[in-house]
């Protein structure tokens, strides 16, 4: 099992289908279904590794990435996504800095 490269809050870019984004989440290993790893992560990339959960910069979605297909992305600016303010409260020096969640 590899370590997780990005962090919460880091701006990412995805190597194959070109959008930016931000991490809100991470899973040590691949945490989907055999369904959609069937029909959705058509690269095969591994289930063992880090995996990220990423909202796409200018549009009101959010993704599933394996560690392999991410690089860092250009943090000169911040995305724009409707759900960047119910995870994080800014955005400072290139990084969202994450909303302490109270149970």
């Amino acid at each position: 099992m590899s370590q997780a490269i990005f962090s919460i809050g880091q701006i990412i870019h995805h190597r194959l289908f070109g959008y930016r984004g931000v991490v809100v989440d991470v899973d040590p290993v691949f945490q989907g279904t055999e369904e959609w790893y069937a029909q959705v992560a058509q690269s095969q990339p591994p289930r063992d590794e880090p995996w990220y959960h990423v909202l796409v910069d200018g549009e009101a979605v959010e993704t599933y990435v394996a560690q392999q297909n991410l690089e860092p992305g250009d943090a000169s600016e911040p995305i724009e996504h409707p759900y960047t303010e119910a995870f994080f409260t800014g955005f400072v020096n290139g990084v969202y800095r994450h909303r302490m969640r109270v149970n």
